[in-house]
């Protein structure tokens, strides 16, 4: 089944129960949380009352977002993130696989970057919780191939968003190579600007509506997650909560 959601750094000004109701609010089931805004690693209190605010009105935790970067980062930085994620309810945490594009990063730095993932993920899985790499530029999920290497290399369960000025075709070939390990997936449509250009979800209906299709064909337990909404307005993210929803309903 598909979860929509909402990655609370879409809203990373605004306080922690504000962000709850409006998710609640627009008919959404989970709540991503952000690590650098809204529940900080370390900070139990603060991330049990987030979760507490969940159940309250009905939504589930979805990933716990961190910026731990592993071959980068203190590997001391983990257990705070580990603690919180914990805390939250998470069934996983976020990663950033590295601050390089991948086909810039050395061997040997490659190597360092998914030792401390594998170290990563062993901590997690000790607790029940899995970890996920970002897909992102200057990471080594920045390009399929490397992503798919990743996924062979650290037992990381995947993450998914488009680039800018996506085509629809090279969308749809990653998310099917990703799909076996794929839980999570953020949904926004930008212009040729990329993230200064935020337009309305249905404007790159030619994208989602084949991305949610594949999904809900596959069958899987997956959120998708709404995120950088226009103007970082309540209102557009209602709008394109409801059309989100209409999609999935016309999905299944």
């Amino acid at each position: 089944m598909i979860t929509a959601g909402l990655a609370s750094v879409t809203f990373r000004g605004r306080p922690v129960d504000h962000v709850v109701g409006l998710a609640a609010d627009a008919g959404l089931g989970v709540v991503e949380w952000a690590g650098d805004a809204h529940v900080p690693p370390g900070d139990l209190t603060g991330a049990a009352r987030a979760a507490r605010l969940c159940r309250d009105r009905g939504l589930a935790v979805g990933t716990y977002g961190s910026y731990y970067k592993p071959g980068h980062s203190d590997p001391a930085d983990f257990g705070p993130v580990l603690a919180a994620a914990e805390a939250l309810g998470a069934p996983r945490i976020r990663v950033w696989a590295g601050v390089k594009a991948s086909a810039d990063v050395a061997p040997a730095e490659r190597g360092a970057i998914t030792d401390d993932l594998r170290r990563c993920v062993e901590l997690a899985a000790a607790r029940g919780l899995a970890v996920t790499a970002e897909h992102h530029v200057c990471s080594l999920t920045d390009e399929l191939g490397s992503a798919v290497r990743l996924l062979a290399e650290v037992d990381l369960v995947a993450h998914w968003q488009p680039r800018e000025s996506p085509d629809v075709a090279v969308c749809l070939s990653e998310v099917a190579a990703l799909l076996p390990r794929l839980a999570a997936v953020h949904a926004f449509s930008w212009g040729a600007d990329g993230f200064t250009e935020r337009l309305p979800l249905a404007a790159r209906a030619d994208l989602w509506q084949p991305v949610l299709a594949v999904l809900a064909q596959d069958g899987r337990d997956r959120d998708v997650l709404l995120e950088f909404v226009p103007d970082d307005s309540p209102e557009a993210f209602h709008r394109d909560a409801a059309t989100l929803l209409s999609w999935l309903e016309n999905a299944r």
